[in-house]
C-alpha cells in the first residue's frame, strides 16, 4: 500500500505528475485523475496502480486518435499506424480504435464511399487506381470491391475526361491516331478499363479537319527533319518515314511530306 503525497501539474496542459510516498511514480491525464479521484493522501494498492496506468494508457491512445481524426477522416489502419508512431502499445491502440469504431467515428466503409464520391466529383482516377489507393490505406478488398460495384460505369466518364483534358488541346499538333493512342494510354495508367476508355473517347471532341491533320503532319514532319537532318538523304528519308508512321500518319500522308507536297523540301532548312 502506498500513499499519494503529491499531484502537480505539468507544463503540458492536462497532464499531472503523481508522487507516491514522496517519490515521483508516473504521469497521468486529467481524465485519469477524475476517473480514479486521485487526491493527496489517498492510499493505493498495487492492483489499483496497475488499473490506473492501464486506464491512462488507453485514455492517452483515445485522445491522440480523436485529435488525429479531428483534422480529416481516417481509416482504421491509418489510426493504428499513427498511434504506433506515437509510441502507443498495440493493445492500447487497438482498444482506442475499437472504441472509436463502436462510437461511429471510424468506419472504413464510409471512408471508401466518401473517397470514391470525391473522385467522381472532382478527381480524375479510374476504379483500378482508386482500388490501389484505398488498399494502401489499409481498407480490405471486400469493402473496396463492394463499394466500387455500386458505381454505374457511366459515372467514370467525367473523371476520365478530366484526366485527359490537357491532351485534347493537341488537335492539330499530332495526328488523330496518335492523339487517341495517347489518350488511351493515359486513361489506362489512371486505372480505367477498356470499356470506360472507349466511353470517354466517345464523348471527347477529337474530330479534326483536313487542315488540322495537315498542320499536324507539317509540325511532326519538321520535327523529324530536324532530328535526322545530319543523315544522308536515303537514311534521313527512312528515319523520317518511320518517325511519322509511329506518330500515327498514313503512308499516303508520309509520302506527301517526303515528296515536298506539304512543305517544299528546299524550304525545310529554314525551319
Amino acid at each position: 500500500m502506498v500513499i499519494i503525497t503529491k499531484l502537480s501539474a505539468q507544463k503540458r496542459p492536462g497532464r499531472y505528475n503523481l508522487f507516491l510516498d514522496n517519490h515521483y511514480a508516473f504521469s497521468v491525464s486529467e481524465r485519469t485523475v477524475a476517473e480514479f479521484v486521485l487526491l493527496k493522501g489517498k492510499e493505493l494498492t498495487d492492483e489499483e496502480i496497475n488499473k490506473i496506468q492501464e486506464f491512462d494508457t488507453n485514455a492517452k491512445a483515445s485522445d491522440l486518435a480523436a485529435k488525429y481524426l479531428s483534422y480529416e477522416m481516417r481509416t482504421v489502419y491509418e489510426v493504428l499506424q499513427y498511434l504506433k508512431k506515437k509510441g502507443i502499445s498495440l493493445e492500447a491502440a487497438q482498444n482506442a480504435v475499437d472504441e472509436l469504431v463502436s462510437l461511429g467515428y471510424l468506419n472504413d466503409e464510409q471512408y471508401a464511399q466518401l473517397f470514391i464520391k470525391q473522385n467522381l466529383n472532382i478527381g480524375s482516377e479510374g476504379p483500378r487506381s482508386i482500388q490501389n489507393k484505398l488498399a494502401k490505406k489499409g481498407i480490405g478488398n471486400d469493402i473496396i470491391e463492394n463499394e466500387l460495384e455500386k458505381i454505374d460505369e457511366d459515372s467514370w466518364i467525367d473523371p476520365g475526361v478530366k484526366a485527359v483534358k490537357s491532351l485534347t488541346n493537341k488537335v492539330g499538333s499530332v495526328s488523330k491516331t496518335e492523339l487517341e493512342r495517347k489518350i488511351r494510354t493515359k486513361l489506362m495508367t489512371r486505372g480505367f478499363n477498356s470499356d470506360m476508355i472507349s466511353s470517354v473517347i466517345s464523348v471527347l471532341d477529337l474530330s479534326s479537319s483536313s487542315d488540322d491533320e495537315l498542320e499536324a503532319l507539317k509540325k511532326q514532319g519538321i520535327k523529324a527533319y530536324k532530328r535526322f537532318r545530319r543523315f544522308d538523304e536515303r537514311e534521313r528519308k527512312f528515319k523520317i518515314k518511320r518517325y511519322l508512321y509511329t506518330h500515327g500518319f498514313s503512308s499516303g500522308e508520309i509520302e506527301a511530306f517526303l515528296n515536298g507536297e506539304v512543305i517544299p523540301l528546299d524550304e525545310l532548312e529554314d525551319y
